[in-house]
């Protein structure tokens, strides 16, 4: 009984921070869900060769109502750019697919590396004072272009996270606000998370190393338990976004990615 209170408990503080760094960084909060249900899968004696697929799976099917709920919030402060989702839309979702696919053929450690060297990279960009610095006066358009969007895609599905790691840092280097680029950023989480669940549905139907209560490889007791708390915690996130300033919410961005970079390089260390 103590066991499933400590499950319970870690399930439910995971879905609080997972909320509120949706709102507050744009983010769907894969990066608070994926270590922490990787763990408790752990001590629930589930097999380490489907732990990493059913975290990464579980957390995108968490971010579905999560990145829903933060983008209303921040679309209500007027702060999601409507037509880039538009443009972007399409190579966001055709990333998110060949996420999927490579994610169930590829081992975890050389994913959690590509991941902990662009998440350390964009986080030396967001702590510099560079606001000023940028690639272009706007998001520009063309085919060239379409690679952001796709890599996007593919990344975050590959890591179980709603792309703001990415779009955010991405976004602010082609002259975009930083609050309208968070914003824009959970609308894109939406964009990656649904394709991105159904592809790890389909991906794990079958698979006889996982245990009872998933559908594929999404662990239905965890988005149960998490994906409430994490759509209730969503809009304080937003409040305290629009109540920083723009330094201010780069800092806590770079932060956030330095954190995320080290836990993904560590763990490719360990293994």
């Amino acid at each position: 009984m103590g066991d499933y209170i400590v499950i319970v408990t870690a399930m439910l503080g995971t879905g609080i921070a997972a909320g509120v760094l949706a709102g507050l960084l744009g983010v769907g909060g894969g990066i608070v869900v994926v270590p922490v249900l990787e763990f408790v899968l752990g001590l629930l004696g589930v097999p380490a060769e489907v732990r990493m697929h059913i975290a990464v799976a579980t957390s995108l099917a968490v971010i579905i109502p999560t990145s829903i709920a933060s983008a209303r919030a921040h679309h209500g402060k007027a702060a999601v750019d409507v037509d880039l989702a538009r443009r972007w839309a399409l190579l966001v979702l055709l990333g998110a697919v060949l996420g999927t696919v490579i994610a169930s053929r590829v081992g975890g450690d050389v994913l959690s590396a590509v991941f902990g060297i662009v998440a350390l990279l964009m986080a030396v960009k967001m702590a510099l004072p560079l606001e000023d610095r940028t690639f272009t006066d706007a998001v520009p358009g063309g085919p060239v272009i379409g690679v952001v969007p796709l890599a996007i895609g593919t990344i975050s599905t590959m890591m179980g996270i709603g792309g703001g790691s990415m779009t955010v840092p991405a976004l602010t280097l082609m002259n975009t606000p930083i609050h309208r680029a968070v914003g824009t950023s959970a609308l894109f989480g939406l964009l990656i998370s649904i394709p991105g669940t159904i592809g790890f549905i389909v991906a794990g139907w079958g698979n006889e190393l996982l245990p009872a209560g998933n559908l594929g490889f999404v662990s239905l007791v965890g988005l149960v338990l998490i994906s409430p708390v994490t759509v209730l915690a969503a809009p304080l996130g937003v409040r305290l976004a629009h109540a920083l300033s723009r330094r201010s919410l780069s800092r806590l961005f770079a932060v956030f990615l330095l954190l995320a970079a080290g836990r993904m390089l560590f763990r490719t260390w360990q293994g």
